[in-house]
């Protein structure tokens, strides 16, 4: 086993809530992706402009006329609601229809203006991310769950981030509350096959696909955010895939502080993951690196591309990109 800390990380406990893009897996492993957008007959004007504005960030937006019995009608249908309407219209009329937070869609209310866009119920099941994106169009995300009060990423949407989903649901309570008090600790990654025996207090994620790649990452003190990006690019440019194909980066817990890193993958939506010196030195990559003779750690970038990959290999050796940062991919 090796442990892994997982890094942008911090969030919510207790909360009503889950994940962000109407991306973040469920309990049974699915991508929330389905939106539809319930408005009365005379804001569909302001109805299809946010269908416009939000079409290339989800598999799929309808609109819908809104009804007395809409919500009940199209319920199990959407993975997130966006209802462009009084918060207490939407309130009333689903309230009843709630059942369990990992499986009720996500609900967004924004006024016709859009001037406020309000989660309401499954905030990180996707209404936060929506109430984000709705950002986009001047309105105000007005947020209440915890782990956004705290300014913190809980398991869920470290889930996201990592391109996983939690498998045991309940156990996040717990684990968010942990997150809240900064005593989460790291994540263990353990490979199989395997079995292993949890407590209620122990979220499990598990990978969403198998054939995903992770950036390994290593760079200079201060490296910059741009520079960073700029290097994934390349390297990327160098094999078949792509940013989507990405489930997260890696690096060495002496790294994971740096600023640009952070910025970096936070503008891009990915996870971090910091892997301590043993993990690195178990998972050492085939080029040579002068901080195995100063400083005793393996290079960074191939050994945390190798520890994070599902297959545990290199799809492309390290490159530099100006003396800044260093990137390897691995599956």
């Amino acid at each position: 086993m090796s442990t892994d800390n997982v890094d942008n990380a911090n969030d919510d406990a207790g909360s009503d809530s889950d994940g962000g893009h109407c991306s973040t897996a469920d309990s049974d492993g699915e991508v929330a992706e389905e939106i539809a957008i319930v408005s009365f007959g005379r804001k569909m004007d302001t109805a299809e402009e946010i269908e416009a504005e939000l079409a290339d960030r989800y598999e799929q937006i309808d609109i819908i006329e809104y009804h007395g019995d809409v919500f009940e009608e199209h319920w199990g249908e959407y993975d997130c609601f966006i209802g462009l309407m009084a918060s207490g219209i939407a309130m009333r009329k689903t309230a009843h229809l709630l059942d369990d937070k990992w499986d009720d869609p996500a609900i967004c209310v924004v006024d016709e203006e859009l001037t406020w866009a309000i989660p309401i119920t499954g905030g990180h099941h996707g209404a936060n991310q929506v109430a984000q994106d709705l950002a986009t169009m001047g309105a105000v995300p007005a947020m209440t769950t915890a782990s956004e009060a705290a300014g913190k990423q809980g398991v869920e949407s470290r889930a996201k981030a990592m391109d996983t989903h939690v498998v045991n649901g309940d156990s996040t309570v717990k684990t968010n509350l942990a997150v809240l008090d900064d005593n989460l600790g790291p994540v263990a990654r353990l490979d199989g096959p395997r079995a292993v025996l949890v407590g209620d207090d122990v979220t499990v994620l598990k990978r969403n696909k198998d054939d995903g790649i992770v950036l390994g990452t290593g760079s200079v003190s201060g490296a910059s955010k741009d520079s960073f990006i700029a290097a994934w690019e390349e390297a990327l440019d160098q094999t078949p895939h792509d940013f989507s194909d990405v489930e997260f980066v890696g690096t060495a817990t002496r790294k994971e502080n740096e600023e640009g890193l952070l910025e970096a993958v936070s503008e891009l939506d990915l996870g971090l993951v910091a892997f301590d010196k043993e993990t690195l030195l178990d998972h050492e990559g085939p080029t040579p690196s002068k901080s195995k003779e100063l400083i005793g750690w393996p290079g960074v970038s191939e050994a945390s591309a190798i520890a994070g990959g599902a297959e545990q290999e290199l799809v492309l050796e390290k490159i530099g990109y100006e003396n800044e940062v260093t990137v390897a991919i691995g599956r």
